[in-house]
């Protein structure tokens, strides 16, 4: 307790006054039982993973615009039937919708303007325009119930990564790396990866890989596109390596006096980090140094595995980050927000990620790693089954009521569609898959039981799936 109170600074005490005058009664209870705050927090860390865990790390397709479940995994034969009826005010039921289609007069119904097969064991249906992900329909487990609350991309991408749909909580990689820590030392245990594609972009904030109100030092740390991922980490020309050990050493020295001196915890998150820079000055060439790829990878993953900052070149690198133990790895790909030109955007989109996202489970399975490497693919929310505006070829808008992600390895029945929608493909029918369980089975499947894994600010026990989430045994192997 001596601690704690000699911690509080100026500068931490502003940063802490929100908790209030409660907390530091609590901190003197507990004092007095023999646990501090930090103790308390360290222990529950302690305890985790709360049991075995299927999974030991993710990587997150992330589609961010929400493709088209419509022209991609829900084939609907009778809403093709009614294409350009009204959709039935009993269907639509007062739904709430976005500016853009609010006004619109009619809704007229618009069938997928793609065809579907059936493919693999499962006889899951899927669009023509995901030729590679129907070779590895078997692996995928596709859940064509999920729902979110949020009807605009911002606050509904970041409901997806961080649990609610205002700025200001850690994503999901961040808890996971706080909880779980990191299997490899010398790279972050959570790493992003972005590409843009064809398409009408919506732009992404770093805040959504941020740390919010965590320890900074499991913030995401973002590889860009290009042959220089990691601004900074090359030493100036003329330095000599060991110069630069001597300087950081220095650099060490002078923050932990600052840091006895005043107490604040994100001095030692400084250290940690120029030493994690100072080890990815080594890691990071090697694991940017393909040569050791054969030519059969890049066949598998498509030419453009062999072009940096495309989604195919992405999707190779989460597979050797993935081999290096990386705990989290979030890979968005931009362009998907088809508002207009449906059929073409979807098309280019598609073949932009089709190929890599199969090949990326193809690779994991092929070496093993599959099995304990939980794979996502999905966006923020689903499409309309009616047009916006009257021109039947112009597009969709935002449908947050249902829509369709896969999940593969890491845990999760191979093989298996979960959940259904109506026949016009407006409402769910069966199993529905909220957001927050969406993250409580994710969690799960990295052995954390969502409700007991909590951060402690501001006077409120804080987690991933706020107050809300179910594990979704469905989906579980």
């Amino acid at each position: 307790m001596e601690e704690y109170l000699l911690n509080m600074n100026r500068r931490t005490f502003l940063h802490r006054s929100a908790v209030g005058i409660g907390s530091l009664a609590l901190g003197s209870l507990l004092a007095r039982c023999g646990t501090t705050p930090n103790e308390q927090a360290e222990n529950a860390l302690s305890m985790l993973p709360h049991f075995a865990p299927k999974a030991k790390r993710v990587i997150y397709l992330f589609q961010s615009g929400a493709p088209s479940q419509l022209e991609l995994f829900d084939w609907k034969p009778k809403l093709r039937e009614m294409n350009g009826s009204d959709l039935p005010e009993s269907i639509r039921n007062g739904q709430r919708l976005t500016g853009m289609t609010a006004n619109q007069k009619r809704f007229p119904l618009a069938g997928a303007q793609v065809d579907f097969q059936q493919h693999g064991q499962s006889g899951a249906w899927l669009s023509n325009l995901l030729p590679e992900t129907a070779k590895v329909v078997d692996d995928l487990c596709i859940i064509k119930s999920m729902y979110t609350e949020a009807i605009n991309h911002d606050p509904a991408v970041t409901f997806f990564q961080t649990g609610n749909q205002q700025p200001g909580r850690p994503g999901m990689g961040t808890w996971l790396s706080y909880g779980l820590g990191s299997e490899n030392a010398n790279l972050p245990s959570y790493i992003v990866l972005l590409s843009r594609g064809k398409g009408n972009i919506q732009p992404l904030a770093s805040r959504l890989w941020g740390s919010a109100f965590l320890p900074s030092v499991h913030q995401g740390v973002q590889f860009r596109m290009g042959t220089d991922p990691v601004l900074y980490l090359k030493d100036p020309e003329g330095m000599a390596p060991q110069s630069r050990r001597n300087m950081l050493d220095q650099l060490a020295a002078l923050n932990q006096l600052q840091a006895k001196e005043f107490g604040d915890p994100e001095i030692q998150t400084r250290i940690a980090q120029y030493e994690m820079a100072y080890r990815m000055q080594t890691s990071v060439p090697d694991l940017l140094d393909l040569s050791s790829e054969p030519d059969d990878t890049f066949r598998l993953y498509g030419a453009d595995a062999m072009i940096p900052g495309t989604f195919a070149a992405n999707c190779l690198m989460a597979r050797r980050l993935s081999e290096r133990g990386v705990r989290f790895m979030q890979l968005y790909h931009m362009g998907w927000d088809a508002h207009y030109d449906l059929l073409g955007m979807t098309s280019r989109l598609a073949k932009d990620v089709d190929q890599a996202s199969a090949a990326l489970v193809t690779d994991l399975k092929q070496r093993g790693l599959l099995d304990e490497t939980l794979v996502i693919w999905g966006g923020e929310f689903g499409r309309t089954n009616y047009s916006q505006g009257l021109d039947m070829s112009f597009g969709r808008d935002h449908h947050p009521r249902c829509f369709t992600i896969w999940m593969a390895g890491g845990g999760v029945k191979p093989g298996i569609v979960y959940g259904e929608t109506d026949e016009l493909g407006y409402n769910i029918t069966e199993n529905p898959v909220h957001v927050h369980d969406f993250q409580a089975t994710l969690l799960h499947l990295m052995g954390i039981d969502h409700e007991r894994f909590t951060f402690t600010y501001q006077g409120r026990r804080f987690r991933l799936t706020d107050v809300a989430g179910q594990v979704v045994n469905g989906v579980l192997a």
